[in-house]
């Protein structure tokens, strides 16, 4: 099965072909994706990918796509290509957490966090609930447990406090077609209509942020 994943969440973004079968996923190729231009680049990069490996949008089996959180903006830009895609191609999405995805990284249960900007911080517990917390919070959250994170802030910021972390590289639309493609195996997938950001702050919030 032919996955396309997609990951705009951040400053820059990826994007990553994947032939998965059975429990395996091999990549075929990750094009990367310059932020600030997503909604110029993505669906002509798309296309170099797919002729590149000699495919063709009608060869896509599936999609997995970083749902959350991240830039407003680029999410949205993601989100509504694998949301046109998939509609015409009548194909499953996988709709990835970028938390669930730092916290891959490591086979302990672990604590994932990502810098929110403003003194916040995204936060995944143990238990796979997210939350948007100060920075106060997350440290008595994620007193006694092992801390993942891409953000040297954090690192910095839980190391002072005497917490346990471990700073790991930001995950690539490579390791969000993994994660995709194991959740389309256990059925966790949403429809075209349904696939919606996970941005885990207020309305109110976000557009004050690119206001």
């Amino acid at each position: 099965m032919l996955l396309l994943a997609i990951d705009t969440s951040g400053k820059d973004g990826s994007i990553a072909l994947a032939n998965c079968s059975d429990d395996h996923c091999r990549i075929a190729g990750v094009a990367p994706l310059d932020g600030g231009a997503f909604s110029a680049q993505l669906v002509p990069q798309i296309a170099a990918l797919l002729a590149k490996h000699s495919f063709t949008q009608l060869d896509i089996e599936a999609f997995a796509a970083t749902s959350g959180p991240g830039s407003f903006t680029g999410l949205r830009v993601g989100l509504a290509a694998v949301k046109a895609l998939a509609e015409v191609l009548n194909k499953p999405i996988a709709a990835v957490s970028l938390l669930e995805a730092i916290a891959s990284s490591n086979p302990e249960r672990v604590v994932a966090a990502m810098d929110a900007g403003r003194k916040e911080i995204y936060i995944r517990q143990p238990d796979g609930a997210e939350a948007l917390l100060t920075q106060e919070e997350f440290l008595a959250a994620a007193r006694g447990q092992l801390i993942l994170t891409s953000d040297r802030l954090i690192a910095g910021l839980a190391r002072s406090a005497g917490l346990e972390v471990e700073e790991v590289p930001r995950p690539r639309s490579d390791v969000i077609a993994r994660l995709g493609w194991k959740k389309i195996q256990s059925g966790q997938t949403v429809s075209p209509e349904a696939l919606d950001a996970n941005y885990l702050r207020r309305s109110d919030q976000i557009f004050a942020k690119i206001s």
